[in-house]
């Protein structure tokens, strides 16, 4: 994962395109890439979202790769070690939702769901 963080950081530079006051910019663009996939699967049930998704395969690497990319990108210019990020979030999520208690449930506390963080 770092090393396709400093690829993509490497990219960027060589086109001077590591400009900092981007975030906001880039969260928005994050945004953006959500609303394209949501609008493929939108107001149809799960089996629908499935063939649409399925269907979409290439459609669907691509939201998910500009996703993975812009994520990257804002991970190494706010110098966060997006391995260490992911691997700490991990491990937060083994405490919070352990399996005994969330497994075939969600973490909506407020409909029943489990979170041990609160």
């Amino acid at each position: 994962m770092i090393d396709t963080q400093n690829k993509i950081k490497e990219f960027n530079d060589a086109r001077a395109w590591s400009d900092h006051g981007s975030i906001k910019d880039l969260l928005l663009n994050v945004n953006e890439e959500i609303g394209e996939f949501w609008n493929l699967i939108k107001w149809v049930n799960v089996e629908k979202q499935k063939e649409l998704i399925n269907n979409n395969k290439p459609l669907c690497e691509d939201f998910i790769g500009d996703m993975i990319y812009l994520v990257l990108k804002i991970s190494y210019l706010c110098e966060v070690d997006s391995k260490k990020a992911i691997t700490d979030v991990l491990e937060e999520y083994e405490k919070r939702f352990p399996i005994d208690k969330t497994k075939g449930n969600h973490a909506n506390l407020k409909a029943g769901g489990v979170d041990l963080k609160y």
